[in-house]
């Protein structure tokens, strides 16, 4: 096995709202079959569909996906990017769970999650800065 990912899937109840907040956040989908978001990322993508669908795709009840313990994050170029996404979130339908601060290993972070619950931290690493042509994140930097 590679070790990369190529798609995150996210299941959601409501594949337009969902949409809704990432757009807010600027982003842009990809042209995709009906019922299916998707968003090209740099070198992966991040998939929104339905949760029934996912469910029965995978054979396991609805019931039984529930939310883990996982989070998706993002490193920024600083913390002035961090705070200004972060003030973004709540007007485009998301919920802040911390807003951003200091981190004791010397970064500096927040979180927040989507309209389904999806959290995300949005952080500043100075340990490992991103690439500057494309923003690539590589631990320890490039």
């Amino acid at each position: 096995m590679e070790q990369r990912i190529s798609l995150v899937t996210l299941g959601v109840t409501d594949v337009e709202k969902t949409a809704g907040f990432y757009q807010a956040m600027g982003w842009s989908p990809v042209d995709t079959p009906d019922n299916i978001v998707v968003y090209d990322l740099l070198g992966q993508s991040i998939g929104l569909y339905p949760l029934a669908g996912l469910a029965e795709d995978i054979g396991l009840p609805v019931e039984s996906l529930g939310k883990g313990g996982m989070t998706l994050g993002q490193n920024l170029r600083s913390k002035e990017e961090v705070d200004a996404l972060m003030a973004k979130v709540e007007g485009a339908g998301g919920k802040v769970l911390k807003q951003p601060q200091e981190v004791f290993w010397g970064g500096y972070h927040g979180y927040f999650a989507d309209p389904e619950g999806h959290i995300w931290e949005i952080a500043f690493n100075p340990f490992s800065p991103l690439r500057a042509e494309d923003g690539a994140f590589c631990w320890g930097g490039y």
